[in-house]
């Protein structure tokens, strides 16, 4: 069964606002990535020194079916980033079949910002806008199965 989480996406100070949210809710992060910990393709200029230490993916689980997300962007990467605008709605599924089937269901008429597609990380992720304005990702952690 797919879970929903808010997915948060803060301009250079998501280790701090997470920081404040553990103190507040408790518990342990799950994962803390950051841009550095990227692989770099060949022939890419890689990550200029001053963002490598920003967040690029981190966790905190607030009970067993909730889990506040974050990362941090840059103004090249979000020029539109406001607050307000800065979220995501996370779907975490079970299969490949079933990130597919929603990812593809709830962008039609949308915009795709990252087609679905294996992950450094682990996962088959992707992340979209909607029809309606709602920015969205789905996720299936293949590392978890």
């Amino acid at each position: 069964m797919p879970t929903v989480n808010v997915y948060l996406i803060f301009m250079g100070n998501c280790e701090e606002a997470f920081l404040f949210y553990q103190s507040v809710f408790g518990g342990e992060f799950d994962y803390v990535g950051r841009f550095k910990d990227m692989p770099v393709e060949e022939g890419s200029p890689g990550i200029e020194d001053d963002l490598k230490d920003r967040i690029i993916h981190i966790g905190l689980p607030i009970s067993e079916e909730t889990k506040l997300m974050g990362s941090d962007t840059h103004e090249l990467w979000t020029a539109d980033h406001n607050k307000g605008n800065n979220f995501y709605i996370s779907v975490s599924v079970d299969s490949k079949e079933e990130a597919d089937r929603i990812f593809y269901a709830l962008s039609e008429g949308g915009k795709i910002q990252m087609p679905l597609d294996n992950t450094f990380w682990g996962a088959y992720w992707g992340q979209f806008e909607d029809k309606f304005g709602i920015q969205w990702q789905v996720n299936y952690d293949k590392k978890d199965k």
